[in-house]
């Protein structure tokens, strides 16, 4: 029965955030886990050479409030608007971000002007690399092996004729785009068609190297989605890596890479594929099934941003903005993973 008592409480918001715990919240861990402290030193270092000399105006929002709502708009999949909603309407956002009712929070203006100024400045780039140093010390990152592939990152489709798009792939601007600044700064000319077993994918890719043990990503890169896999390779590739084995499918495969990788004394295990008038040995098939149970790890990392983090659609307009949201979803999926292997070896502390 439910009670018919509208009377408050003192400690019914306590009540509700137990409730919330017993749920299984995953930014209770996730907050608890990492130590944000690490990222304050490069937020810090950007935002304090922008802000104005002197008094007055609004005062800044703390810098690691509003990073900690980039996470949480990754791992939901929202966009500004929506973020902001669900931070004004969700208990479980305002206690992962510290927020008490009575606290101002952000508006989606506030973050998208955030999020630009990391992206321009490269600060994503550098805090998923502080992350992963941190990570590599101690001891979630092996020296097992890496694994490298890449997933389509898809955004809105643009409306344009033939004949714009023909322009477009020749490297043009289409007749009278120039002449409307708000078009232009609607039209996307940086994502690319591609096709795939038949499917038509429009966007960006996002490129990972993961670690074989621990399944975390190490490197990625972001290019338009019509670069085939293989010729990002070596771009993902670190001094690191000599003496390792590198695995991927048939993508990656030929004679080219495998000198490229001889090269930089990386062990090639790399699936070989089948030609015309040439199908695999038996010899072959073996070792490509071998390859696969380790190269099939990958698959955890996409699956994870797919099924766990509500896919890889983003709203974005240009390669740069889709670096930085691409870079974001990165570290937001290393964040989560270590939250696994730490429940994995019963480590209830941050790493510091």
């Amino acid at each position: 029965m439910i009670k018919d008592n509208k009377t408050r409480g003192l400690f019914d918001e306590h009540f509700r955030y137990e409730k919330i715990t017993k749920q299984k919240d995953p930014l209770l861990k996730l907050d608890r886990l990492i130590d944000w402290s690490i990222f304050v030193p490069i937020l810090e270092a950007v935002f304090q050479k922008e802000e104005p000399k002197g008094k007055g105006g609004r005062p800044h929002y703390d810098y690691l409030l509003i990073f900690k709502i980039l996470i949480l708009q990754r791992y939901y999949n929202l966009s500004d608007d929506q973020i902001e909603y669900q931070i004004l309407d969700r208990l479980s956002f305002m206690r992962f971000l510290k927020l008490t009712i009575a606290d101002d929070v952000p508006d989606s203006k506030t973050i998208w002007l955030f999020r630009e100024s990391v992206t321009n400045e490269g600060i994503i780039e550098k805090m998923f690399e502080n992350f992963g140093k941190i990570l590599l010390e101690k001891g979630f990152i092996g020296h097992e092996g890496k694994i490298v592939d890449a997933s389509f990152v898809e955004v809105p489709r643009q409306r344009n004729t033939r004949e714009e798009n023909d322009k477009l792939k020749a490297g043009e601007l289409p007749e009278k785009w120039d002449d409307n600044q708000n078009k232009l700064e609607q039209k996307d000319m940086d994502a690319k068609w591609t096709k795939k077993n038949g499917v038509s994918f429009y966007g960006y890719k996002n490129h990972v190297k993961g670690d074989n043990k621990s399944k975390l990503i190490t490197k990625y890169k972001v290019t338009d989605a019509s670069v085939h896999d293989s010729q990002v390779l070596e771009d993902l590739i670190e001094p690191t890596d000599k003496n390792e084995a590198m695995f991927a499918d048939s993508a990656y495969s030929g004679e080219p890479i495998s000198e490229m990788l001889e090269g930089k004394e990386v062990i090639n295990k790399i699936h070989e594929k089948a030609y015309k008038n040439k199908p695999l040995t038996e010899e072959q098939k073996k070792s490509n099934k071998e390859k696969s149970s380790t190269r099939v790890r990958v698959e955890h990392i996409f699956g994870f941003v797919e099924n766990s983090m509500n896919g890889s659609f983003i709203k974005s307009i240009g390669i740069v903005r889709a670096t930085g949201i691409i870079g974001m979803m990165n570290i937001t999926y290393n964040m989560f993973r270590y939250i696994q292997l730490c429940d994995l070896q019963g480590i209830s502390v941050p790493i510091r």
